[in-house]
């Protein structure tokens, strides 16, 4: 399956393509000097010269906190470029490329006490997630689109959580308290596991750009099980530097650690519907935290 990525050389997009190329894919994963979303011409112009079967929209504006001061350049990029990204798979083939686009947990106000379903009510705290949203709906209008949800991503290739935390344990940091958020729950992803995910989804995509509008073409994909960002940070600490460095980890609120973009506090996604479609359960976060960290040393 050609794969045409965007957003080739950030976290997510390295991960797709090293998958794809271990499925034996021709993938060409395109940087954002080389495909600015906003250059709807030059997009127009890669799906032309690759002809992908198989569009994946990795690129976003993901500085969740300066979102809040720059809503223009999130909504140019999250939202109003996707309009672009599902024309370019359009004209990809006489039938049009599938379209994978990738969301997130913060589409909702983190309000429930159970996973959120697909087509549980949205309602973003943040300017990143308002924009995120409208990229969601736009994707979709392009009836060969699915759109995948997810959450709390870390993986080789990009700054993340994960190598925040492990770079503080091992320049001794903790030896004095690390105060991390214990009032946040959701669920960490691999972006190696995402990208095999996505993979698996693409056959699932209507055949015909006159897909159905409804249908299953949302789904929800994070590793298990919820945790918050207390715990999540606790288990980094303990693999990098032992149980006495898990230790340091201070528990704190949301209030004692304010932020400029509001987070859900609970952000965990229902994957029944993704397992259900390929026929496997997701993966353990903590696999994949460990695969990580051995391979960074």
């Amino acid at each position: 399956m050609r794969t045409l990525i965007f957003g080739g050389t950030g976290m997510l997009g390295r991960a797709v393509l090293a998958a794809a190329r271990r499925r034996g894919y021709p993938a060409l994963a395109l940087s954002h000097a080389q495909a600015d979303l906003t250059d709807r011409d030059r997009l127009l112009y890669w799906a032309r010269e690759f002809r992908p079967e198989l569009v994946v929209n990795a690129a976003a504006y993901t500085k969740v906190d300066l979102a809040e001061t720059e809503r223009e350049a999130a909504f140019a990029v999250n939202g109003a470029a996707v309009d672009a990204v599902a024309e370019a798979a359009s004209v990809a083939t006489p039938s049009g490329a599938a379209l994978l686009h990738v969301s997130t947990d913060y589409v909702f106000d983190g309000k429930g006490s159970e996973p959120y379903q697909e087509d549980a009510p949205t309602a973003p705290l943040s300017v990143y997630g308002a924009s995120k949203l409208l990229g969601e709906r736009l994707a979709l209008q392009y009836g060969r689109a699915l759109v995948v949800r997810t959450s709390w991503l870390f993986g080789p290739g990009g700054p993340n959580f994960v190598a925040t935390i492990a770079r503080l344990v091992r320049e001794g940091k903790p030896l004095r308290p690390l105060r991390v958020v214990d009032d946040q729950r959701g669920g960490p992803t691999y972006t190696p596991y995402l990208a095999e995910a996505l993979l698996d989804l693409a056959p699932l995509a209507p055949t015909s750009a006159e897909g159905s509008v409804s249908g299953n073409r949302l789904f929800h994909y994070q590793n298990r099980e919820p945790v918050t960002c207390y715990g999540f940070a606790r288990e980094i600490a303990r693999l990098v530097a032992g149980p006495a460095a898990a230790e340091a980890i201070v528990p704190v609120t949301t209030a004692e650690f304010p932020r400029p973009a509001v987070r859900p506090a609970f952000s965990v996604l229902d994957v029944a519907r993704f397992e259900a479609a390929v026929g496997r359960r997701v993966e353990p976060w903590e696999m994949g935290l460990s695969q990580y960290l051995t391979s960074r040393g």
